[in-house]
């Protein structure tokens, strides 16, 4: 189960960056940059929906339990990604990097980290996996 949702989680990380791109191209000329991260939110979590609605039966968790694990292993390792990311290649300073995830500053990274975690067991209950 643990290299499964390793799996699960590296291609939910591979479409979040897609998706980041997409957003910073397409949005962020319309909206703004503050606007374009706030509606990515919700888009990315919609993507990491369907990527889980397909790779949690897959990766087989089989409890509440078990579908934690699946999530809290998919947090920290995409904590870890858009950290590294921000600082390492995108440059960003350590400031710039925790407002992202400030909801007193209007940002709501924070809430797409919580819905990422616990996408596994959202997908669980609404296919009745257990």
């Amino acid at each position: 189960m643990i290299i499964k949702a390793l799996l699960g989680w590296f291609v939910i990380a591979l479409a979040e960056t897609v998706h980041g791109i997409l957003r910073v191209k397409l949005l962020n000329r319309r909206l703004g940059d503050r606007r374009a991260r706030r509606v990515g939110v919700f888009t990315g979590s919609v993507v990491i929906l369907a990527i889980g609605w397909f790779a949690v039966p897959w990766i087989g968790p089989s409890s509440t339990g078990e579908g934690l694990i699946v999530g809290a292993i998919w947090l920290i390792l995409m904590l870890s990604f858009d950290i590294a990311f921000g600082r390492f290649y995108l440059h960003f300073s350590w400031k710039r990097i925790a407002a992202d995830f400030d909801a007193r500053e209007g940002n709501l990274l924070a809430f797409g980290m919580v819905f990422l975690f616990l996408t596994p067991l959202l997908v669980a209950r609404l296919r009745g996996l257990y």
